[in-house]
């Protein structure tokens, strides 16, 4: 059966309310054919998300208002491997010790881009196993700073790779991470250097009957594109809701980015040393 994820606004819900219905959903589940595999909620935003194995949409909604009335207002269908790439886990999460109840994290999460300048014009002028060793070197790079930030490799696109992040400041201290191990490569490389646009927006899985995660996706592969080299470009909602310095963001300005109908306020991440 397909795999879908839904959205469920519940104003004044609290962590308790979700497990009761997650619980009553689990009763239920049988009678309509379906399968509720785990769920996220965003406390501060009311919102939840479930990921369910189920026929069709409608033995969702039925399922759901049995249980507890509480219809879904968005579901999409999506793929359980890319679920897992973004929100890191199908299945309910393990209880740690010394709870009684497994941690269920708001689903909210920060996706980052990168890009890695003219580099199809490396493999012109460099040839191609010296292009591919510089490809690698981005690799370690921004490898090393995901597992440091705790950041999820979501995929690997050539000349740059497309994360995930489940907290703002983890996302962000990534992001520098990375600008900073590419300045100091190019210190010890002044002849080839490598320079690398960075693009993070933040958002929620279900979008208005979009792909997961699809405008947030959208909008931080815009940002990494509009970025100049060496540079880290953030939408108002990383920025607002950092725990960061003010001063560590500066406008960029409100601007409209290719395939958006609407302007974005967009800032400057500042990680060089003053």
């Amino acid at each position: 059966m397909p795999i879908y994820m839904d959205r469920h606004y519940l104003e004044g819900a609290t962590r308790r309310t979700l497990v009761h219905a997650h619980e009553k959903d689990l009763a239920t589940q049988a009678k309509y054919g379906v399968r509720f595999l785990t769920y996220w909620f965003d406390e501060a935003r009311s919102t939840a998300f479930c990921l369910v194995d189920a026929p069709n949409k409608e033995a969702i909604r039925k399922a759901h208002d049995d249980a507890h009335g509480n219809v879904p207002s968005e579901i999409i269908e999506v793929d359980p491997a890319v679920v897992e790439a973004f929100l890191g886990r199908v299945g309910d999460p393990p209880i740690t010790e010394g709870e009684s109840r497994a941690r269920v994290d708001a689903g909210l999460r920060v996706i980052m881009f990168t890009d890695l300048k003219d580099s199809t014009a490396m493999t012109t002028r460099l040839g191609d196993a010296k292009a591919l060793h510089l490809l690698h070197v981005h690799n370690a790079l921004t490898r090393n700073a995901l597992r440091e930030h705790s950041g999820r490799e979501v995929k690997h696109l050539g000349d740059g790779i497309m994360a995930s992040f489940a907290s703002i400041e983890n996302a962000l201290g990534c992001a520098i991470a990375i600008q900073k191990a590419f300045a100091a490569y190019n210190a010890q490389n002044v002849e080839i250097p490598l320079h690398l646009r960075i693009g993070l927006s933040a958002g929620e899985p279900v979008e208005d009957n979009n792909d997961l995660f699809g405008i947030t996706v959208q909008l931080a592969a815009r940002l990494c594109a509009h970025a100049e080299p060496d540079q880290i470009l953030a939408t108002e909602e990383v920025a607002e809701h950092s725990t960061r310095e003010r001063s560590q963001f500066a406008s960029a300005g409100s601007i409209t980015l290719k395939g958006f109908d609407y302007s974005v306020q967009v800032y400057e991440v500042r990680w060089q040393e003053k």
